[in-house]
């Protein structure tokens, strides 16, 4: 790590951020960005992707080129340079790790971090449904944006490493940079504009949009675990907001079909 701590300094200023404003980013102490850059600690694993992902570097070139003397290589959005980490059986094969509501902050800064992953509980599920699946993790969501899905609700999710390949209108774990773990339908605009339109199932909520340079990791929803057992009014709800989203789809399909006509 020849060059961490000068480099470190270089892309904080290139930025017009003071030493505070990196730590309010990584949430840690100020006094350990001037640790860092002055070469008296080094960071782990997972604050080094974090620092990568934060400056738009490679790791290569944070750590192993002075970037005063040459232009960084710049990383992509599409997720390929993530370094996962998993939890694994005695046998070499993976397990699910878990992670609870009271996990989740521990989580965002964690989940890099091998160590961090193995400490967390991880199960197995022989599913048929998930014989072909890629590695697998569980996230406790909360709150009832996602309504019929109840709070409380654990959702499977299948790692997405290539961003490229969301689909719209399918759901999604997020890690992101701000906001923690959030669970959304997503529409995919990384393309054309960097970044993800994102919308809940319950009509109450609005959608928003995320940036690309505010995602951590996605995984996208293969099931549900609830042991909450519906209730009549919510199928009536969840009906309820499934033909309020298919006369939404109908009004766009319009729109688009009105604005080909005045072409």
């Amino acid at each position: 790590m020849n060059y961490l701590g000068s480099n470190l300094r270089i892309l904080r200023k290139q930025k017009n951020w003071t030493q505070a404003d990196l730590a309010n980013t990584l949430k840690v102490n100020r006094s350990l960005i001037g640790a860092y850059e002055e070469a008296r600690s080094e960071p782990r694993l997972a604050t080094l992707q974090i620092l990568c992902h934060i400056f738009k570097v490679s790791l290569d070139d944070l750590l192993n080129k002075p970037l005063d003397k040459k232009a960084p290589s710049k990383v992509s959005s599409t997720g390929n340079l993530r370094i996962l980490s998993v939890a694994t059986e005695a046998n070499g094969d993976e397990l699910i790790s878990l992670i609870p509501q009271k996990a989740a902050a521990g989580y965002t800064q964690g989940y890099a971090d091998s160590e961090y992953i193995e400490s967390l509980k991880a199960i197995s599920l022989p599913l048929p449904e998930l014989q072909q699946s890629g590695t697998l993790r569980i996230f406790q969501i909360e709150g009832d944006s996602m309504l019929p899905v109840q709070p409380g609700s654990y959702i499977i999710g299948e790692f997405v490493e290539d961003w490229r390949s969301i689909k719209n209108n399918l759901s999604y774990i997020l890690l992101t940079l701000n906001d923690g773990i959030v669970y959304k339908r997503v529409e995919n605009e990384l393309a054309q504009n960097n970044r993800l339109l994102l919308k809940s199932d319950n009509r109450d909520y609005k959608p928003y949009y995320l940036e690309g340079d505010q995602i951590l990791e996605l995984w996208l929803a293969k099931g549900v675990l609830s042991f909450q057992v519906p209730q009549e009014q919510d199928i009536r709800d969840a009906e309820n907001n499934l033909i309020l989203a298919s006369l939404e789809e109908m009004r766009k399909d319009m729109q688009q079909i009105k604005q080909k006509l005045e072409k």
